[in-house]
């Protein structure tokens, strides 16, 4: 079964409510699995848009991380981080096809 990943890029107006979000969000990471592969870091907009914070997270599928983004427990920790940031987040499933040679 392949793995699956969250997609976040995020702006941040209010950096400590968001650290409460930080926290609550951790606890329902860390029940189903999740790891975070990139999280912050330096990075450069070559091509489009982006955000100020990227994050990419892996789950054991894609079923585990859309069950994960739609728990009770991550819903909740959602209304701690909107009032205070915007997020992009893509749940997508991972890739065990051909790769460029």
């Amino acid at each position: 079964m392949l793995k699956g990943y969250w997609i976040i890029r995020v702006d941040v107006s209010e950096i400590e409510p968001f650290k409460e979000y930080m926290q609550a969000a951790a606890e329902v990471l860390k029940k189903y699995n999740a790891r975070f592969l990139i999280r912050g870091g330096h990075y450069e907009v070559v091509e489009g848009f982006s955000r100020s914070r990227n994050s990419v997270v892996e789950f054991p599928n894609y079923d585990t991380a859309f069950a994960c983004w739609n728990s009770t427990e991550y819903q909740s920790a959602i209304k701690i981080r909107q009032p205070v940031s915007t997020m992009d987040l893509v749940v997508i499933e991972g890739y065990d096809g051909p790769q460029p040679s």
